[in-house]
């Protein structure tokens, strides 16, 4: 018993140890309040974004297959997708310079300018976008149900990206999804935590 009492107690070498170890906590992935546009406001904890421009995630998708999430609101002007940090977040609507590749309001995937593919069904209030990226493709979800409307030749670190304008308030949801995401895919995760 001595020596289990010891075990807790006493450190190798002998002695006590006074003070506690810090535990390292790996932060919250959610909407990064230093990189967004000068007119965004960012509420419930990092996840719903409002007013009139674009943030960022406040992780890259350095992971092999990430996954989130957004909800539609209240509808508006708004994007959803993927940018780099050089994209300008004031600037609307996103998808229209090089460094970003956004599904819009309108039904467009766009980048540099060019509509990439147009959605049939409209999105709604209500309903859920899903994003997966494996550093190949990028894809988009409704409601769970893959668009089929891939994107390629991503290039450089990429973030999570949303704008709105026009009313639209979107919540982004980088864990605890409203659908399961395809199979191998998974939330987006900060670098260290995937050590």
């Amino acid at each position: 018993m001595a020596a289990c009492f010891c075990c807790f107690r006493c450190w190798p070498g002998g002695g006590f140890r006074t003070g506690h170890v810090p535990l390292k906590e790996i932060p919250t992935v959610t909407l990064d309040m230093s990189h967004m546009g000068g007119d965004v406001v960012i509420v419930k904890s990092g996840r719903r974004i409002c007013g009139t421009g674009g943030a960022l995630g406040n992780a890259p998708l350095v992971q092999d297959k990430a996954y989130f999430e957004m909800k539609l609101q209240s509808t508006g002007n708004w994007g959803f997708g993927i940018a780099t940090r050089k994209c300008n977040l004031n600037v609307l609507p996103l998808g229209s310079k090089s460094e970003s590749w956004m599904l819009r309001s309108d039904g467009t995937i766009s980048h540099n300018g060019e509509c990439l593919h147009k959605l049939e069904a409209e999105i709604a209030e209500g309903d859920i976008i899903g994003i997966t990226y494996d550093h190949i493709e990028l894809n988009f979800y409704k409601n769970g149900t893959p668009l089929n409307l891939p994107v390629t030749g991503i290039r450089g670190t990429v973030y999570p990206a949303t704008y709105v304008d026009e009313g639209a308030i979107l919540d982004v949801q980088f864990s605890e999804f409203y659908h399961t995401p395809p199979a191998g895919f998974d939330k987006v995760m900060f670098e260290q935590s995937l050590l």
